[in-house]
C-alpha cells in the first residue's frame, strides 16, 4: 500500500501541470499546424477544437438514455402495447432470411424518427438567398406528414449550396435557359453515344476546359455518378487507392466499385498519407510483394461537413516524389474558391497540369445540374469510350447545360459584365464576415477561415432537433446533421455562405441565440 502523501498544493500543481499539457496536446493536434509552409504563398489557417470532456459524457449520457428508452418502447411495441409502424416480416415469412435487421434500424426507429420534420422540407420556390416552405404537420411523432395547405415565406436559405448566387429564375442564366427549353426542349432522350450529343454540349465541354486551364473535359448528368462510375474505369484490380478518411459517399463507393485495395489516410494528414505512400513503394502488393499497378490518391477541395480545404500544395508534392496519381474532387470548391473561381488549384496558385483528374460538379456553384472530368486529352478519350457514366446514362438535359455556359462566362468575365467578380468577392466578403460574427459570439465552428461551408458544433442529440426547429420559427432554414453522418460526439449544424445573401441576413442568424 503506497504510504506517499500529497498536499492540497502539491495535488493543485500536479493538476494544473497535467492540464496544461493535455491542452498543449490538443492544441497542436487541432490546429493542424503546416508544417510544409514554403509551398504556401498565404497563411493556411483551420481550427477543430476537440470536443470539451463535459460535453463528451453528457452527449454520450444523452446517447445513452435514447438508448435505454428504445429498448422500453421496442418491448411495448413487441406486446402490441404500443404501436410499432416499422415495416416488418409477415408470421409466415419468420423462418426467411431476415429481409430487415431489426437492430440495424433502431436508430432510425427511436431517434431519426423524433427529429425526421427536420429533414426533407418541401421547397416550393427557388432555393436563393430566400426560400418558401410548404408548411407540414404530424400528429403521429413524424412517422407520416400532412401539409396544411399554408406556405412560410421568406426563409433565410442558409442551407443551399448556392455558393455564387447563380440558383434563380430571373437573370441572364434563366432567360438563356428558357431560350434553350424552347430550341432543344427539356430532355435528350438518348445517350451522347447515339443521337442525345447536341452541339451545346461540345460548347459546354469546351468552355469547361478553358475554364479549368486543362486540355480537355467531358460533362456528365449527374454529380454521384460522375465519381462512382469513373473512378472504376480508372482504377483496378492491382491498384491501390489511398482515400481521405472524410471523402463523399460517391468516392467511396467509386473506389469500392473499382476492385481496388483501397487504404485510408486520416483527414488532411499528410504524415499519414506519406507513411501510406512509402509503405505502398516499399512493400508492394500484398502476399506477391509486387509493385503496385497504379497508386490512385483521391482528395476533394472542400469538405462539406468539415469546412476544411485540402492541403493541396503539400499533397501534389507528395504525388511527385512518389509518382502517384491525383484525383481531385472540387464540388464544393469549383466557383467558391479561389481569385477567379477556378476553385481550389486557383485558390493556391497552382498549376492546373499538376492535377492528373479534375472532377467537379456543376450543382452549386452554377446553379444547374451534373458533373464534369477535366485533365489531358488522352485521359478524356479514355474515359469517353470506358466511363459507364458516358456510355448509359442520357445527356444532360439542354436547358441545364445552358445554365452552366451562362453562369460560367459570366464567371470568367466573358458576358461583358463585372457581375462574376462581384459575386466571387461578395462571397469571399460574406464568408468572412459570418465566420468572424459566429467565433465572436462564442460559438465553435470548424473549417477553413476561407471556406463557405460553415459547420457550428452542437455535440448533443436533443440539441439536433431543437436548433432546426428553433432556426425555422425566426424563419431560417438550416442544415442539421448528426451520427451517423457525424462523429456521435459531434453532431452540428451546417450553414452554406452565398454571394446572394446580404449583411442584413447574415445578422439575423448570427444574431440569434
Amino acid at each position: 500500500m503506497c504510504n506517499c502523501v500529497i498536499d492540497a498544493n502539491g495535488l493543485a500543481c500536479m493538476t494544473l501541470r497535467c492540464a496544461i499539457v493535455v491542452f498543449l496536446f490538443g492544441f497542436l493536434q487541432n490546429q493542424n499546424v503546416t508544417r510544409n509552409s514554403s509551398l504556401y504563398k498565404k497563411p493556411f489557417l483551420e481550427s477543430f477544437e476537440e470536443t470539451p470532456l463535459l460535453v463528451a459524457v453528457l452527449t454520450y449520457m444523452g446517447y445513452g438514455i435514447l438508448t435505454i428508452f428504445g429498448y422500453l418502447r421496442d418491448f411495448l411495441r413487441h406486446w402490441n402495447i404500443e404501436k410499432c409502424h416499422v415495416a416488418r416480416e409477415r408470421e409466415e415469412q419468420k423462418d426467411f432470411v431476415p429481409l430487415y435487421q431489426d437492430f440495424e434500424n433502431f436508430y432510425t426507429r427511436n431517434l431519426y424518427m423524433r427529429i425526421r420534420d427536420n429533414w426533407n422540407r418541401p421547397i416550393c420556390s427557388v432555393p436563393g438567398a430566400k426560400m418558401d416552405l410548404v408548411e407540414r404537420v404530424s400528429h403521429d411523432y413524424n412517422w407520416t406528414f400532412q401539409h396544411t395547405g399554408k406556405v412560410v415565406k421568406d426563409v433565410i436559405n442558409m442551407g443551399s449550396y448556392n455558393y455564387l448566387g447563380f440558383a434563380e429564375n430571373t437573370g441572364t442564366c434563366a432567360d438563356a435557359a428558357v431560350e434553350a427549353t424552347h430550341k432543344y426542349g427539356v430532355g435528350v432522350g438518348s445517350t451522347r453515344y447515339e443521337i442525345g450529343n447536341l452541339d451545346i454540349h461540345e460548347e459546354m465541354e469546351q468552355l469547361v476546359a478553358r475554364f479549368l486551364g486543362v486540355e480537355s473535359s467531358m460533362a456528365f448528368g449527374m454529380g454521384f455518378a460522375t465519381n462512382s462510375m469513373n473512378i472504376p474505369a480508372l482504377t483496378g484490380k492491382g491498384c491501390l487507392i489511398l482515400s481521405d478518411e472524410l471523402n463523399h459517399a460517391s468516392l467511396v463507393l467509386g473506389a469500392r466499385l473499382s476492385g481496388s485495395t483501397i487504404r485510408v489516410f486520416k483527414h488532411n494528414n499528410m504524415q499519414s498519407l506519406e507513411k501510406l505512400l512509402r509503405d505502398a513503394i516499399v512493400h508492394g502488393q500484398p502476399r506477391t510483394h509486387r509493385p503496385w499497378k497504379k497508386i490512385l490518391i483521391v482528395v476533394e477541395g472542400i469538405y462539406s461537413m468539415e469546412g476544411s480545404i485540402v492541403r493541396l500544395p503539400e499533397v501534389i508534392a507528395l504525388k511527385k516524389r512518389y509518382k502517384a496519381y491525383l484525383y481531385l474532387d472540387e464540388a464544393h470548391s469549383i466557383g467558391a474558391l479561389g481569385p477567379n473561381g477556378r476553385g481550389v488549384v486557383d485558390y493556391f496558385g497552382l498549376d492546373p497540369k499538376d492535377v492528373d483528374i479534375m472532377m467537379g460538379t456543376f450543382t452549386k456553384s452554377f446553379g444547374a445540374a451534373g458533373g464534369y472530368i477535366g485533365g489531358k486529352r488522352e485521359l478524356i478519350d479514355y474515359l469517353r469510350n470506358h466511363s459507364h457514366s458516358a456510355l448509359y446514362a442520357t445527356s444532360m438535359s439542354p436547358p441545364v447545360a445552358q445554365q452552366i455556359i451562362t453562369s460560367m462566362k459570366t464567371i470568367m468575365g466573358e458576358d461583358g459584365t463585372t457581375l462574376g467578380a462581384d459575386r466571387l468577392r461578395q462571397l469571399s466578403e460574406n464568408t468572412t464576415y459570418f465566420r468572424r460574427k459566429l467565433r465572436d459570439m462564442g460559438f465553435i465552428i470548424y473549417g477553413n477561415d476561407d471556406s463557405p461551408v460553415v459547420p457550428m458544433m452542437l455535440y448533443m442529440p436533443a440539441k439536433i432537433g431543437a436548433f432546426g426547429r428553433e432556426m425555422l420559427k425566426r424563419n431560417i432554414g438550416t442544415v442539421v446533421v448528426g451520427f451517423p453522418a457525424t462523429p456521435i460526439i459531434e453532431s452540428r449544424a451546417r450553414f452554406c455562405v452565398s454571394a446572394a445573401h446580404t449583411r442584413e441576413m447574415l445578422d439575423t442568424v448570427s444574431h440569434l441565440k
